[in-house]
């Protein structure tokens, strides 16, 4: 389970993240959702210990990131930014992140082998397609058989067929009793995933709860969002990861 209570984080003058709490349940997957800016991609990192709160926590199975004997066993993520060497070979870049967490080496190829890299581990990541390095960054998040999971835009790049693989990965995930928490902009696609919905605007939670109930009196959950945030916005708009701000 992950549970956030009282998160705070000021950038400077700029409160970043504003008293945020929510919970993640195993069994479900939950989606993380936000217009650009609202504090989505920091209360992530605060959460995977890439920054320091001010105020509050963050746990993963009641500990803080930074307190896991193994993380990635515990957790796996995926997160923008956080690419490869482009040098390095697919393979060996899943092979330097099991080795230092003790993970077993054929772990390396059963991974290459569920994302579909199996005939690509030998290429240099400057090869890759934007897709094939969201494949392997999500290879990445499932090294250490995590129990949970916390993706960040896994589907940016993915064609319609890898669309519809990481939606059915990520519920059979949820199906086997254990936690996922996807970041996303597109609001379809979180809606056929994802069981439950966090909404942050503004640094602060304004919805928390099943996508039923979020969405309940709304058309669909984009309209839910709309009027949650206020943000009249298109999300669908926006291209590779390059132009992706904090969704």
């Amino acid at each position: 389970m992950i549970e956030v209570a009282r998160l705070t984080k000021r950038y400077g003058r700029k409160l970043a993240v504003d008293d945020v709490g929510f919970t993640v349940r195993p069994g479900r997957v939950t989606g993380f959702l936000g217009p650009n800016g609202a504090g989505k991609s920091t209360t992530l990192r605060l959460l995977l210990g890439l920054d320091h709160p001010d105020g509050g926590t963050a746990l993963i199975g009641g500990r803080r990131y930074r307190d896991l004997r193994h993380p990635l066993r515990t957790v796996g993520a995926l997160l923008d930014g956080a690419g490869p060497v482009p040098e390095r070979r697919g393979v060996d870049h899943l092979a330097w992140i099991a080795q230092s967490n003790r993970i077993p080496r054929r772990r390396v190829r059963e991974v290459l082998d569920l994302v579909g890299l199996t005939g690509a581990a030998g290429q240099r990541v400057k090869g890759y397609s934007l897709g094939m390095g969201q494949r392997l960054g999500i290879a990445a998040a499932l090294l250490g058989d995590p129990e949970v999971l916390v993706l960040d835009e896994p589907v940016n790049g993915l064609d319609p067929d890898g669309i519809r693989w990481v939606r059915d990965l990520l519920r059979e995930y949820a199906a086997s009793g254990r936690t996922v928490l996807l970041s996303s902009h597109l609001m379809a696609e979180t809606a056929g995933t994802a069981d439950d919905a966090i909404v942050i605007a503004g640094g602060r939670i304004v919805a928390h709860g099943s996508l039923d109930d979020i969405s309940a009196g709304h058309e669909s959950l984009e309209s839910a969002f709309f009027a949650l945030t206020g943000d009249r916005r298109g999300l669908g708009g926006r291209g590779g990861r390059g132009g992706r701000g904090e969704w």
